[in-house]
């Protein structure tokens, strides 16, 4: 993992499991690895990963269970997909609206850009 120096670690770690979640390679009910397993795996301290959870827990996608772990909550699928997409509309998007038509893109050529950068995938 590439971490990015202008977003603190523990917001990248969280939206690093917020899109597992949402791409379902963690499901429902599932559990999340360990503090201990992600502070190993990434080499970063044991309390960044606990704030990256915490925040997770504080908006009801995962629960601590005691002596067992961290688990995703059901329903935080959707939860999460509704906010993201909130998210991606109100802040994304019209930056991308305003360099599309900065660039004086049409309908053809983004539908054209589309199709071959699919090809890549």
């Amino acid at each position: 993992m590439q971490w990015n120096n202008k977003t603190p670690i523990f917001m990248q770690l969280k939206e690093m499991v917020v899109a597992l979640i949402i791409d379902g390679q963690i499901g429902e009910g599932e559990a999340v690895p360990s503090v201990r397993q992600v502070s190993s795996d990434y080499q970063i301290n044991p309390l960044t990963v606990s704030k990256a959870y915490q925040e997770l827990v504080d908006s009801k996608i995962l629960e601590k269970r005691r002596g067992l772990g961290m688990f995703v909550n059901k329903g935080a699928k959707d939860k999460l997909l509704e906010s993201e997409k909130k998210e991606f509309l109100q802040n994304e998007w019209p930056l991308i609206m305003q360099k599309i038509q900065r660039l004086g893109l049409s309908l053809k050529q983004l539908e054209k850009a589309t199709a071959t950068s699919g090809d890549n995938v």
